[in-house]
């Protein structure tokens, strides 16, 4: 008989972090023996080209509670993160950072807030251990998304967070888009609150995190403002882009024919600079409509068929059946051969 699913999944996404392993992982499983809701912990190496793949294969053959998946090559964190959530087997997901620096035991608030009826529980590092530059820069990034996207939480880069899985397992994240997770679930009508949560310093390995990612991240902003409000009809954003475009071509020539009555020369209608930036706007809104019916045709095919996945699998460690778990057939007698 197969075994019943655990309660929670718990997705670790880790890349390039030997020195944290040893340790994080030990802790991850004591912590959440210690709590009332049987669990699976998912650990996603992402690539790494240290020694953080062979301590996690050594953890999972000690421990079957402990699944490995090594994917092929350094996706980022988005791809890791999707990965462990196609792969988990309970109602309820909780990812948190392999370096050490999410509490464990906050697992089970999140969960049980969780239980109250949201859908999303967001942690939130109120007393966040990193540099000084990095948490204001890190404010000021939640305060601009919460602006821009209407969702509003303190702490979006918080890995540590509580999902009902079928939130998220449907999710199609791509890019540096695991932070905005919580706008994607809002998308689809997730009540979400936000709790706060406990925050160590690194004591080991080295942030994946710089300052250029400051960048990307407001690249992805402004992609996930777009889907956030033409997801299901981008001809309508791109038929803005139309709409003002040809408002532009009818003022230029409302301009080129009044110039050419009031200075008595018929062909300052067709010649000179105002029916030039006419043409080239109305040429401009037909290249957008033609966008935006390729977009629609693009999006629709995707809603049909979309797997998601972008990532290429190395292997597996302990997702195939334990032999207690495959059922045993007993083998046919002579009698029944016949």
């Amino acid at each position: 008989m197969p075994t019943m699913p655990p309660d929670i999944s718990v997705v670790v996404p880790v890349y390039q972090e030997e020195g944290s392993v040893p340790t994080v992982i030990p802790r991850l499983l004591e912590s959440l023996a210690n709590q009332r809701r049987s669990f699976e912990l998912i650990l996603v190496n992402d690539g790494s080209r240290d020694r953080t793949g062979v301590l996690l294969d050594r953890f999972a053959t000690q421990d079957r509670r402990l699944r490995v998946i090594h994917l092929a090559r350094n996706y980022g964190q988005t791809a890791a993160l999707m990965a462990g959530f196609l792969a988990c087997r309970a109602d309820v997901i909780v990812p948190l950072d392999g370096d050490g620096q999410n509490e464990p035991d906050d697992i089970e608030m999140l969960v049980d807030k969780l239980e109250e009826g949201y859908d999303v529980v967001s942690g939130w590092r109120k007393d966040r251990k990193d540099s000084f530059m990095r948490t204001r820069a890190a404010r000021c990034a939640n305060w601009l998304i919460g602006e821009i996207t209407g969702v509003k939480l303190h702490d979006y880069g918080c890995t540590l967070k509580a999902y009902r899985a079928h939130m998220v397992r449907d999710a199609r994240l791509f890019g540096e888009m695991h932070r905005f997770i919580p706008v994607y679930t809002s998308m689809h009508g997730a009540r979400i609150c936000e709790m706060v949560v406990r925050h160590h310093p690194r004591t080991a390995g080295k942030s994946k995190y710089g300052y250029g990612r400051i960048v990307k991240v407001l690249l992805d902003l402004v992609l996930v403002h777009l889907l956030q409000r033409y997801q299901t009809r981008p001809i309508h954003f791109f038929g803005k882009i139309t709409q003002w475009a040809w408002l532009g071509t009818a003022a230029c020539f409302a301009f080129a024919f009044i110039n050419a009555i009031y200075s008595q020369d018929p062909w300052a209608a067709f010649w000179g600079k105002a029916p030039l930036v006419g043409t080239i706007l109305f040429v401009l809104g037909f290249i957008a409509i033609m966008s935006g019916l390729v977009a629609e045709l693009v999006m629709r095919a995707g809603f049909e068929f979309n797997a998601g996945r972008y990532w290429d699998e190395a292997r597996r460690v302990n997702f195939a059946p334990a032999p207690s778990e495959i059922p045993v057939t007993k083998p046919l007698d002579a009698a029944t051969e016949h």
